[in-house]
């Protein structure tokens, strides 16, 4: 929020002004109790509590150290902060830039302090069996993944040292093709059981990633790479006749639709509105900013426009108001 720079009239600023401090109040209110800051005292309702992150015990008593939202689970008592670089944590659903293709492994830059290692060995492989890897499929890394080549994996384990290792051994997992991928501030990523998001009537794969990068894409049916290869070369015979003839459909011989296209950008920037307020990034909100867009008839350029940022901060304060009436 800090960051928003929107050039708004008088009467915009006042509205959005007054959104955000309703969604402010509404916050502190229901986190009245939870929210610290350094040096204040957290309460203890049980003896034998666990100290964990942004806590410390002084004189017998649990502060804070950092500024943010108390969690307890069980007995372990910690420090969420509300503004935060990436922490990874094993199982985490992430995506990453190819950096640097190296021996039997990929680096990837994933928003974090280091690159993430995807080791080949960690790898669903193109012909989709189960095998070990072999010296051949070394020689072959780069027709899997290449330098800035976007991969979507899961976070295998982190190591003292801050380094990650990766895996991706299954078909929902691999390279991101014709999409878009925005980057948000991790903390507005909150960890679910679901990350991975198949919008049927738009037809687009959305992809969440708990490191802050998000995928817009064109879905695309996981299918068996051995029969596409026989299918491949049962019709390379048939296909020599137009080997002159020009390919304008890309690289693999499809085509995005416009309007597939024109879904990819709307929803887009959705997110790119919910960042820019602050918002939690979550598929839910996603899809409600993109049908209250349509509601109001807005062209996909219009929905970064200064009136439309106004309309969805007044309408959120509108809806976490008559949640709480209702509680």
């Amino acid at each position: 929020m800090r960051n928003l720079q929107l050039s708004l009239n008088q009467t915009q600023k006042i509205r959005l002004q007054s959104a955000l401090e309703k969604l402010e109040s509404l916050s502190s209110k229901s986190n009245a109790n939870s929210v610290v800051t350094v040096a204040d005292s957290i309460l203890i309702y049980e003896e034998g509590i666990l100290k964990g992150h942004g806590t410390l015990d002084r004189k017998g008593e649990l502060v804070a150290t950092v500024c943010g939202v108390v969690e307890r689970i069980n007995k372990l008592i910690y420090v969420r902060s509300l503004r935060s670089r990436y922490k990874p944590e094993t199982g985490d659903i992430v995506i990453g830039r190819v950096m640097e293709v190296a021996q039997k492994r990929w680096k990837l830059e994933l928003n974090f302090t280091q690159d993430a290692t995807l080791m080949l060995s960690s790898m669903n492989l193109p012909d989709g069996i189960q095998r070990r890897q072999t010296a051949v499929d070394e020689l072959n890394m780069r027709s899997i993944f290449t330098e800035n080549d976007l991969v979507c994996a899961e976070v295998r384990s982190s190591h003292n040292d801050g380094s990650l290792q990766l895996q991706a051994r299954n078909q929902k997992y691999g390279k991101l093709e014709k999409g878009q991928l925005l980057t948000v501030n991790p903390y507005l990523v909150k960890r679910r059981k679901l990350h991975f998001h198949h919008l049927e009537q738009y037809g687009i794969n959305l992809i969440i990633g708990c490191n802050g990068f998000i995928w817009v894409g064109e879905h695309v049916e996981v299918t068996d790479k051995m029969a596409v290869d026989q299918a491949n070369d049962s019709e390379q015979q048939i296909g020599k006749c137009d080997q002159n003839s020009m390919d304008i459909d890309g690289p693999d011989g499809t085509f995005t639709p416009l309007k597939t296209r024109q879904n990819i950008c709307r929803i887009a920037n959705a997110v790119r509105v919910l960042s820019a307020l602050g918002f939690s990034i979550t598929m839910e909100v996603i899809m409600e900013t993109v049908n209250f867009s349509k509601t109001m008839n807005l062209d996909i350029h219009e929905m970064l426009g200064s009136e439309f940022y106004v309309l969805v901060a007044e309408s959120e304060a509108e809806r976490r108001s008559a949640t709480k009436r209702k509680r």
